[in-house]
């Protein structure tokens, strides 16, 4: 979102012709861009609940540029994040890194010029069952033993440096309102003002990140995403269990991957709501 709205002068028409087809049909030109800068306008303003400032913008491009170094140098040894053949985890990665930072011009700009492979796979990704010429004696499958690709780590230590502070905040944030209000019943939604949500909040987090500040809104939406993934960790025994432990510690994941919450959250009709 900092990169489509703190730079939404240098690519103000694309936004505003891309925005304006989602809500605006028909070829009258001006109709639609109006159309779509009066929708802009919503969106636009949200820079605040979602900890970009000043202070912050510095700390977010220099950790995006690196995500961006660490994924060109895998994308160049393999053409999807576990081998050769897409997985649940690209078509997460496809949801930002194409979406919003391959489609808009300054941060699609920025990932063709110092990650070309990066920018390379959302093309893949967009084109399945193409053969790719960059890996011809490749296997389309993942790697075997459900092996992790060395040149996969430095990203995923990345994710727990960066997106770590944040998701103990919002645990902290999320466990601290459970505690207040014991009581409330299964189905439940989870929001400051009890009412439905794409992306609720429960109030304001902060946190240390990067050597700043961090202050934003919550995001109680995101703890229920990452129990998706820490509950299938859970479920791992034996050596599966060991190696998965010890990839953890390595890359500085142990106390993230030991969040938890008071209560389960759960989706129910499109709303996050107590379990």
């Amino acid at each position: 979102m900092h990169y489509r709205w703190s730079y939404r002068a240098e690519q103000e028409h694309f936004l505003r012709a891309e925005f304006g087809r989602a809500i605006h049909a028909g070829p009258d030109r001006e109709a639609r861009l109006a159309a779509g800068a009066a929708f802009m306008g919503y969106f636009g303003g949200m820079l605040p609940s979602l900890g970009v400032d000043a202070d912050t913008i510095p700390a977010i491009e220099a950790a995006h540029e690196q995500v961006l170094d660490a994924l060109d140098v895998h994308f160049q040894h393999h053409p999807y994040l576990l081998g050769g053949r897409p997985s649940i985890a690209d078509f997460g990665f496809m949801a930002p890194l194409f979406a919003h930072l391959g489609r808009d011009p300054v941060p699609a700009g920025l990932m063709m010029k110092r990650a070309p492979n990066v920018y390379r796979w959302t093309e893949r990704m967009n084109r399945p069952g193409t053969a790719d010429g960059e890996f011809p004696d490749l296997a389309a499958s993942w790697l075997g033993d459900d092996a992790i690709a060395p040149t996969l780590e430095p990203v995923l230590e990345l994710m727990f440096r960066d997106w770590g502070p944040q998701l103990l905040a919002n645990a902290q944030c999320v466990n601290a309102w459970l505690d207040a209000n014991p009581a409330l019943p299964a189905g439940h939604i989870v929001s400051h003002d009890g009412k439905r949500a794409v992306h609720p909040t429960l109030g304001p987090i902060e946190y240390r990140w990067r050597g700043i500040t961090v202050r934003q809104a919550g995001k109680p939406h995101e703890l229920w995403h990452f129990e998706r993934a820490a509950s299938a960790a859970r479920a791992l025994d034996g050596s599966a269990r060991l190696r998965f432990d010890s990839l953890v510690q390595r890359l500085g994941g142990t106390q993230v991957m030991q969040i938890g919450l008071h209560r389960p959250l759960v989706r129910k009709d499109y709303t996050l709501v107590l379990g």
